[in-house]
């Protein structure tokens, strides 16, 4: 633009790298910025392009970090000059409530309570302290900061200072550790360290094995999900945030607009002033959301799994893009085993964590890999919390068998009484209002109280957000598509209530695709329908009622499976992956889909000019007719014999 701008020679430097017409990073490139760079440079750029760049980012970063030497030295760690003033203040108040339970005046849980609450706290301040004070030109700082090794908690333990340990029960011990590993620990701070550690160790190796399995359940439960049509033609979807309205009136864009909408299809038009900004069926690249963000929309409707109309498999234009290869997912691909890897790999990187605040109800919620298999396999969590079945006014009542919340409905009927323990925190006061599916305690609530009280999709919706509070809550980014296929899966049968005219039992499990084309039929012809009520099921479970007996019993429960199908004369479809690698065929993915098994390919004009150039000397030619240079079915084209 020909302004003269003043920055670093560094930063010049690595802008040199870039393409020539890239706009001018003037700011401190951590690895989040530089993940940001590579991917506008992807979605903007030419393959060749972007390859050269990312070389000349690495020689760049190779040349001048061997030259910069950055080491660490015990002098690089700085303790905060105040900690000693900082640990002073929550002494006195430690001692105080220690003295109040010495007299009597409060409980031995109370007590460990506050205990834990001061030191927290204090942890907090001194590492507040430690950031503040840190000088930023510190190969330490400098190594945290940028993103390349470290985070600011075990800074906070080498410079600060470590704070609440757990014991080997999971309790948290209500003694801190005041020193931090530079000036070193105590005898009993080392000793109370120790069981951490340890349990550190024991608990990586129990959750690899655990991660594996849950892998290998999300695997059967989603191996038939392949695309097999480009699309269902159906007009349903999800309506999902793209940018949240900030105090001054702007848009921003939403933090997880990354994994939830990029590289959906949208569902319907988006328009804005009576313009049509985006049509129906449009791809949601990088490009497409910030041009929507800034045309003022902040909700999107998308194309999502969960509203796939597709009989058997999924269809492509729901599925949306496939993430390894940023176009649109291929008929052929086997997006259900893709889905269960990204889902399970990462799950070696969740921890097993379930700590206990000293048996406080409300905390001692159920964290990481052990949250994520409870939400899968559909389990009633511990400590549930109860949802309200209508939408009413809270009051409560205790009684001698305890303490119960009672919602009287505003259309005047029967009054609904959920019991709660004592312990249990509060959502709701006397008097306050509450919509149906509102929580009423702190807690996890019931999967299947979702299903019964809000339906079907409210449920699909919870699991998916369960589900990724959890990955976040650690830092993994996974595409919400992903853990979609997985749900779809979940919520795919119905059990018959009434068989009406249709061709089905009361009590039977089927699946929702045969439920629905059984009622058409029968509604057509002018009968009664059947009607069902949505089953919720978990991954294990699912894989096991699954319409092909070959595939679950290769999974679990084997003589069990193969004597229920053996009782009802049961046939297997051949339409999964499993099913099909037992008995030895290729199986129905990628080329082995029948309809790329039936093409023949012919040559282009050009390639048989090349190849039968020689031919001209002899006036010979080896086709009757010019080749059309296209891929035909060999069903429709008459083969020379």
């Amino acid at each position: 633009t020909g302004e003269t701008l003043s920055t670093t020679v560094g930063r010049a430097l690595f802008n040199e790298a870039l393409p020539a017409d890239f706009r001018f990073v003037d700011v401190d490139v951590t690895k989040k910025q530089l993940g940001q760079i590579v991917d506008e440079l992807a979605e903007f750029y030419p393959k060749v392009v972007v390859a050269e760049t990312l070389d000349a980012l690495k020689s760049l970063g190779f040349h001048w970090a061997s030259r910069a030497g950055a080491t660490i030295g015990i002098e690089d760690v700085v303790t905060p000059p105040r900690k000693l003033e900082i640990l002073e203040t929550y002494e006195t108040q430690a001692d105080k409530v220690q003295s109040q339970y010495e007299k009597g005046l409060i409980t031995d849980d109370e007590r460990r309570q506050e205990l834990i609450e001061i030191w927290t706290k204090a942890t907090a301040e001194v590492g507040k302290e430690m950031e503040e004070n840190f000088p930023r030109v510190n190969p330490v700082w400098m190594m945290v900061t940028s993103g390349a090794r470290g985070n600011m908690m075990q800074i906070r333990q080498i410079a600060g200072m470590r704070g609440l340990v757990a014991n080997p029960k999971g309790e948290i011990i209500p003694r801190p550790i005041k020193s931090n590993f530079r000036e070193g620990l105590s005898v009993l701070e080392y000793f109370i360290s120790t069981h951490g550690a340890r349990k550190g160790l024991a608990d990586t190796a129990l959750r690899t094995a655990d991660s594996g399995y849950l892998t290998r359940r999300l695997c059967d439960v989603a191996q038939d999900v392949i695309i097999r049509e480009e699309d269902c033609g159906t007009d349903r979807g999800l309506t999902l945030p793209i940018a949240s309205r900030q105090q001054s009136g702007g848009l921003v864009k939403h933090d997880h607009v990354e994994t939830s909408v990029y590289g959906r299809t949208l569902a319907d038009d988006i328009e804005v002033d009576g313009k049509v900004i985006a049509t129906a069926g449009t791809d949601l690249g990088d490009r497409v959301i910030a041009a929507l963000v800034e045309a003022g929309v902040d909700e999107v409707k998308i194309r999502s799994v969960l509203t796939c109309d597709s009989k058997v498999g999924q269809c492509a234009a729901c599925y949306g893009r496939s993430l390894a290869s940023g176009q649109l997912v291929a008929v052929g691909e086997a997006v259900g085993i893709i889905a269960a890897q990204s889902i399970g790999e990462p799950g070696t990187q969740l921890t097993m964590r379930t700590f206990h605040t000293g048996g406080v109800a409300g905390d001692d919620i159920t964290h990481g890999l052990p949250r994520i298999v409870e939400l899968f396999e559909a389990r009633t969590p511990k400590g549930v919390a109860p949802i309200a079945e209508t939408a009413g006014v809270v009051s409560f009542r205790e009684d001698a068998k305890g303490k119960k919340i009672i919602v009287t409905p505003d259309d005047g009927g029967e009054e609904v009484a959920y019991p709660i323990t004592r312990r249990q925190k509060l959502l709701v006061e006397e008097g306050s209002r509450v919509d149906v599916g509102q929580k009423m305690v702190v807690g996890a609530i019931d999967p299947k109280q979702v299903l019964r009280i809000l339906g079907p999709r409210a449920t699909q919706v919870h699991l998916v957000n369960e589900i990724q509070s959890v990955y976040r809550s650690q830092g993994v980014g996974i595409h919400d598509k992903h853990i979609e296929v997985i749900v779809r899966q979940m919520l795919k049968r119905i059990t018959v209530l009434e068989a009406g005219d249709a061709d089905l039992l009361p009590g039977e499990l089927v699946e929702r695709g045969r439920f629905e084309t059984e009622n058409r039929r029968v509604v057509t012809t002018g009968g009664k329908a059947a009607s069902g009520r949505p089953e919720l099921m978990g991954i294990t479970k699912a894989s096991l009622a699954t319409e092909s007996w070959l595939s679950a019993a290769s999974f679990q429960e084997t003589t069990r499976v193969l004597t229920d199908a053996a009782l009802s004369e049961k046939s297997d479809p051949l339409l999964g992956l499993k099913e099909n690698v037992i008995i030895g065929k290729l199986i129905p993915a990628g080329t082995g889909l029948a309809r790329y098994r039936n093409i023949r390919v012919e040559p282009t004009e050009e390639a048989k000019a090349a190849v039968y150039a020689a031919y001209d000397e002899y006036d010979f030619t080896p086709f009757e007719s010019a080749g059309s240079g296209e891929a035909v079915r060999l069903d429709e084209v008459e083969v020379p014999r």
